[in-house]
Parts: C-alpha cells; sequence; structure tokens
C-alpha cells in the first residue's frame, strides 16, 4: 500500500558518521514489496549499549532477548527487520531470532548476546528462517549506507525517514550523536512504541549511558501518544561506540557529562515528535500543555487521557474549538482535579478559567489556530505545581483506512 508522505513531515537532517558504526540494508523479501526490508549496523569493539523496551506484556522474543542482553552492556551489530514483527509466534519465533544471532555472532567472532535484533510489522506470522538466514548473509555482504536509507528501511507504514542528530562538548572532545526513528502508528507512552537508535561516538560507561536514556525516555517517548496502542515490538536502543576519544563518562560528576545528557534528551525529544508527526492519517501536531497539577505524574496522566480522546482528537481534525471535550477528558483521567479550579485555552487563549467560561472568550482567533498545522491545548488544573506536555495527532478518516488494509 503506497501511502502519501504526512503534511507533518520534516525533511532528513545532514547525518554525520559514526566512527565505529556502519550501516548496511539488504532485501531479505520479509513481506510483498519492492524495497530493502533489513538493516544491519557494525559496531565496533567495546560500544557499550543502554536500551528501554514496550511494557506490552504479549512481546516478541526479539524484545525478550533484548532485555536479557542488555544487562550485559555490550553491543558488536544491531539487526532490523521491516514488514514482519515476529510477534505470537510460539517456539518458531524464538529459533528464528537466535539464529539471526547467531549468524552474525559468528561473522563478528563475538558473543551471541552482543548481537541485537528488532521486528516490526505483521503480527503472529513466524519470521521465516530460510530468508532470514539468505537476508543476513547478503547484507553482511553489502556496501555501507548513508544514516537515511537506513532509516527508510526500517519504516512499515512510515511516509517519511525519520532522523536527528546532536553534539556535545565532552572534557576535551566534541562528541556526536546520530539517531534513526520509525513509527507511525500502535503509538502509545508505554515507553517507546517505536523502533529508534541512537548511535554516538562518545565513550560512555554501560550502567551511566542505561541512566541517561531511561531518564531521557522519560521525557520524550513516555510523553507521545498516536492511537494509545502499545507495540509488541519495540524498542530504543542507544549505542557509544567510544571513538572520540573522551575519558569514559560514568557518572554526573564527569565533565561533559551534563552536557551529553542534555543532547541526548534533545535527540530523543525530536526523534518522539517526529513519531507524531507522522501519526497514520494525521494532519494536525497537537501540544497537550498541563499546568497546576498536584505534581509532574499526574500532570502526565491527564495529558495523556486528554491526547489519547477520540473526541478530543476528531474535534482537532474538524477544527472545532470544543473545549468542553477536553473538560471531559481531564475529568475521567483519574487523577486530582477541581471543576471549578479548571481552565482551558487553545493556542495561548483561554476560553474558560476556574471552572466556568469567559464572559468576553472570542472563538475566532482560536478557530484560526485550529486552522494551523500546529494545534497548543492549555490545561490548568489550579492545585499545585506539578507539569507535563504530551505530544499527539488528530484522529482522521485516514487512520481507518491505513489499518483496514494493512496487512495486504
Amino acid at each position: 500500500m503506497e501511502l502519501e508522505p504526512s503534511p507533518l513531515a520534516r525533511p532528513f537532517p545532514d547525518m554525520p558518521e559514526i566512527g565505529g558504526a556502519t550501516p548496511r540494508i539488504a532485501r531479505a523479501h520479509y513481506k510483498d514489496w519492492d524495497r530493502c526490508d533489513l538493516t544491519y549496523v557494525e559496531l565496533a569493539e567495546g560500544t557499550a549499549v543502554a536500551g528501554v523496551f514496550t511494557r506490552n506484556v504479549c512481546c516478541s522474543f526479539e524484545v525478550e532477548l533484548g532485555r536479557e542482553n542488555i544487562v550485559q552492556g555490550r553491543a558488536r551489530a544491531l539487526i532490523v527487520n521491516a514488514g514482519n514483527s515476529n510477534a505470537f509466534t510460539g517456539y518458531r519465533g524464538r529459533e528464528a531470532v537466535e539464529a539471526i544471532m547467531d549468524q552474525v555472532a559468528a561473522h563478528l567472532g563475538c558473543p551471541r548476546e552482543q548481537v541485537f535484533v528488532s521486528s516490526t510489522g505483521v503480527i503472529g506470522v513466524p519470521l521465516p528462517k530460510g530468508r532470514a538466514r539468505a537476508g543476513i548473509e547478503a547484507v553482511l555482504g553489502s556496501d555501507p549506507c548513508s544514516w537515511e536509507e537506513a532509516a527508510q528501511t526500517i519504516g512499515t507504514t512510515d511516509t517519511f525517514a525519520k532522523g536527528a542528530t546532536a553534539q556535545a562538548v565532552v572534557g576535551d572532545k566534541t562528541v556526536t550523536l546520530a539517531a534513526i526513528i520509525k513509527g507511525s502508528g500502535m503509538i502509545a507512552p508505554d515507553m517507546a512504541t517505536m523502533l529508534g537508535y541512537i548511535f554516538t561516538d562518545a565513550a560512555i560507561e554501560p550502567g551511566f549511558l542505561q541512566q541517561m536514556l531511561s531518564a531521557a525516555n522519560e521525557e520524550s517517548f513516555s510523553c507521545i501518544t498516536v492511537d494509545s496502542d502499545t507495540s509488541t515490538s519495540d524498542t530504543v536502543l542507544a549505542f557509544a561506540t567510544g571513538r572520540a576519544g573522551n575519558a569514559p563518562l560514568s557518572s554526573f560528576d564527569d565533565p561533559g557529562a551534563d552536557a551529553f545528557a542534555a543532547a541526548l534528551g534533545e535527540l530523543c525529544r525530536e526523534l518522539a515528535q517526529l513519531v507524531v508527526r507522522d501519526g497514520e492519517g494525521a494532519t494536525k501536531f497537537i501540544s497537550v500543555e498541563i499546568s497546576g497539577a498536584v505534581d509532574d505524574v499526574s500532570a502526565r496522566r491527564i495529558g495523556l487521557a486528554v491526547a489519547n480522546s477520540p473526541l478530543v482528537k476528531t474535534a482537532i481534525a474538524g477544527e472545532d474549538a470544543n473545549w468542553g471535550r477536553v473538560v471531559m477528558a481531564v475529568g475521567k483521567a483519574g487523577e486530582p482535579a477541581d471543576r471549578d479550579r479548571l481552565s482551558i485555552g487553545f493556542g495561548g487563549i483561554w476560553a474558560a478559567r476556574n471552572g466556568q467560561p469567559l464572559a468576553d472568550y472570542d472563538e475566532a482567533p482560536v478557530a484560526a489556530h485550529l486552522k494551523g498545522e500546529e494545534v497548543a491545548i492549555q490545561i490548568d488544573l489550579g492545585l499545585g505545581e506539578g507539569r507535563a506536555t504530551v505530544w499527539t495527532c488528530d484522529l482522521t478518516h485516514g487512520y481507518i483506512s491505513i489499518n483496514a488494509d494493512y496487512r495486504s
């Protein structure tokens, strides 16, 4: 199924090479399409790895094995299959993943636990071991490719390739980060629900890399939703090759650690927002800004209740300033809220304050704001200092069309 590019698409950035990380692509024919569907990134010996994984309890074996392998903290290779999620496939699914890991590990001469595999696509179809073997053989012998080609290859219903880059000064060295991500539907904030891969030439101890990635995830991938559905497969991995030559970072006491954490956090927010911009059928990028909650956790839960509301999302799609639907979503969140302190606004223009509509409310500027591609909803609960921002998209008939035809 050929998809038109999202009206919210962003161009792929000029991505730098990362010392110690070499991407390659090939065709494994996991789905009936005329495109590459297998990405391989070879990583320098000693590369540190950290990861966050979907919390869906019906996860794939790729996720299950990834969780097990991440503990040892080192990686030599990443394999990403597109077109087949290999989830809910029984022992055949696990055997396929283990065969891929063994084949790559034998090629590199490394422990199997240092080979990380991800799959994305249709659920319930075992990954064909013969195609997997031939695909790995092909990709191991292929020429290096660009990050943009790698990003295109890991996509499924994505309508544009997504990537981001950043730099930070660590000690006396400038380190670089480059990342690719895929995601369009089955996106909910129960970790990541997408496939995202971050590569840096910085030297970082695995435990500290995990600490920073987990913190960045809380402010990025765990703050987005397209459809409230948490995927069975998805993963965000960070790889630090150490080729920049900096003194290895092991804690926030080390020079440059704060700068790297800030760059990683901004990179993850950019990636997360790119996924929302490519939400299936999306025409509006929506920021839900919560203030005045009892704490930040409550604020995010309320923001997600609003962002996941089909009534709110369809109102925005129809450019209807129906703030009553926002009130409804706040009230159903199960978090502390006081009807008589609640304030609702769009695009910085308050429609209701302290539990009642403003007497001089003029809907015309709000209607104009809703006609744009970027929409902001402001919610002030008037209860405390808790704040959060959640990002989502509108809900259109395009979402139905894409998902009704997904397997074909």
